[in-house]
C-alpha cells in the first residue's frame, strides 16, 4: 500500500509527505488567498501522468535497445466548466530526441505504456478521454 500524509501549512498551503520520504509543498495562487509557495494539486496530477508514462517510455525504449538523447512528455488537460472542475480530457505529447530513433519502436513503447503499464493513466482513463501525439526530434510521427 502507498500513502501520503498531507498537513496544513498555513494560509492555503499544504505539505505532503509521501511514502518514499519526499516532501511536496502545494499552495494556491495569490488571487485566491494563497502565497504561491508551490504547485496546485491539479498541476501535480498532470506531472504525475507525465512522469508515470515517461518512466515507462524510457524503460521500454532501453529494453528495446533504442538509442535516444532525451525524452520529454508534455501533458495538456481541460477541466469541466462546472464544479467539481475535474480534468475530463488529457493530451499527452511524447517527444523523443536522438539520431535515427525508430518511430515504430516509439509507437510501441507509447502503446505499452498507455495500455498496460502506466497506473496513473489507467486511473484517469476511467473517467477522462486521453489522446496522444508522438514527436521525434521535433517532427510529428503519424
Amino acid at each position: 500500500m502507498r500513502e501520503a500524509l498531507v498537513r496544513w501549512a498555513g494560509g492555503m498551503a499544504f505539505e505532503a509527505r509521501v511514502g518514499s520520504g519526499h516532501t511536496i509543498v502545494m499552495d494556491a495562487s495569490r488571487e485566491v488567498g494563497g502565497e504561491d509557495r508551490g504547485p496546485r494539486p491539479g498541476e501535480l496530477l498532470l506531472a504525475a501522468l507525465g512522469g508515470c508514462t515517461g518512466m515507462d517510455i524510457v524503460s521500454i525504449l532501453q529494453k528495446m535497445r533504442v538509442d535516444f538523447d532525451r525524452v520529454e512528455v508534455a501533458v495538456e488537460a481541460e477541466a469541466r466548466e462546472e464544479y467539481p472542475k475535474y480534468y475530463d480530457r488529457f493530451r499527452v505529447i511524447y517527444r523523443v530526441f536522438g539520431n535515427d530513433v525508430p518511430a515504430d519502436k516509439v509507437k510501441r513503447a507509447v502503446q505499452l505504456s498507455e495500455e498496460r503499464y502506466c497506473s496513473v493513466g489507467a486511473l484517469f482513463s476511467h473517467g477522462a478521454k486521453i489522446t496522444h501525439r508522438i514527436e521525434i526530434n521535433g517532427e510529428p510521427v503519424e
